[in-house]
């Protein structure tokens, strides 16, 4: 029998997967190193974005692998993460604390796509990254609502301090106006609103920043395409017809403007009973798959429509906060695995990636 060498370790490393994905961590490029003392075995590992929630499955499943080698007797698996900047669209630089801006949009309202924003940050989150969210609908703010926070931001003398929300860093146009008051501003207004938002808001070393867009493809999504650093997009649909043809439209928008659309998430798939559980496909079935397909996107997750999800958001306390071990909380959490997983593979931004240099006279 041939003695260990790096190529074994490393070919049954290879045969673990990616929990919920298709490929195996080898060639995901997780293997840094490996270390070999007679017939015991040291791997250090490195994902590119978070899991601290699949963090002790993965490892498990590296010892399985590893000792199912009878030369093997011992393991050691070192497993830690690390988010990067990737590419932004054009020639725009990230924005020095924002490693990664991640646009959450619709072809039309209705869909639960700022539910499904809300839920997706939270969820990042609760794998361990810095994670902020940024209310772009100027007319129909509505996650200071699903986030239980109210009252005007502070100020540090230069810069807005975002609000604070379950972890989140957060800021909305909500905060400057009452619920009921309406913003009858034209379309230069609401995106210098935007810009200001994003710009001038005291953002803290964030992994990501979602920002939940508003539904349609006007004014707001053009301004964020031309003038902020997106690294990639989702779009939500059901899987209703209607709501499919406008979905594509926003996958259309988006390609347009080279903004990279990481997939697609499929909201109200299911609904939920909140008496007895039974589950049943009331709008449609297969639509998000057919989308995904028919533009080669991945298919992100399979979302149902609960009254827990609603009556969570009216409480300000969302689904992912309220109850993070449920089924619910897992889907979310697949679904933003997925697309934080689909987002570590895109090329690396080497604007912020690049280690700093000091130059000293000796």
């Amino acid at each position: 029998m041939p003695i260990l060498t790096e190529q074994i370790v490393t070919d049954l490393v290879a045969r673990v997967q990616e929990p919920g994905g298709v490929d195996n961590i080898v060639s995901l490029g997780w293997l840094q190193g490996v270390e070999i003392e007679q017939d015991r075995v040291a791997v250090d590992l490195r994902a590119g974005y978070p899991i601290e929630g699949i963090r002790e499955l993965v490892i498990s499943a590296v010892q399985s692998a590893l000792l199912a080698d009878s030369r093997i007797a011992g393991v050691s698996v070192n497993l830690s993460w690390r988010v990067f900047a990737h590419q932004v669209q054009g020639d725009l630089k990230p924005m020095s604390e924002i490693k990664n801006i991640i646009a959450v949009a619709s072809g039309k309202g209705g869909v639960g796509k700022s539910t499904t924003a809300v839920n997706l940050a939270l969820a990042l989150q609760a794998d361990g990254a810095r994670v902020g969210i940024l209310d772009a609908d100027i007319y129909g703010p509505s996650i200071p609502r699903m986030l239980g926070i109210s009252g005007r931001p502070e100020s540090d003398g230069k810069r807005i301090v975002p609000q604070q929300a379950h972890g989140l860093q957060v800021m909305s146009i909500g905060f400057m106006v009452e619920e009921d008051t309406p913003m009858i501003w034209r379309g230069p207004m609401v995106t210098s609103a935007l810009q200001q938002l994003l710009t001038e808001t005291n953002w803290k070393g964030l992994d990501y920043l979602v920002v939940d867009l508003p539904p349609g493809t006007g004014d707001i999504q053009l301004t964020l395409a031309q003038k902020v650093p997106v690294s990639g997009a989702v779009v939500v649909t059901t899987p209703q017809d209607i709501a499919l043809l406008d979905a594509r439209k926003a996958v259309q928008m988006f390609r347009k403007v080279n903004v990279t659309v990481l997939g697609i998430v499929e909201n109200m798939s299911t609904h939920i009973c909140g008496h007895c559980g039974h589950e049943e496909a009331i709008f449609g079935t297969g639509g998000g798959e057919k989308m995904s397909l028919e533009y080669s996107l991945p298919l992100l997750g399979q979302l149902p429509l609960a009254t827990r999800i609603r009556s969570d958001l009216d409480h300000g306390t969302p689904t992912l906060v309220a109850e993070l071990e449920s089924e619910i909380s897992a889907s979310y959490r697949q679904c933003a695995r997925r697309l934080a997983s689909l987002l570590a593979r895109r090329p690396r931004s080497l604007e912020l990636n690049l280690p700093q240099i000091n130059l000293q006279n000796r």
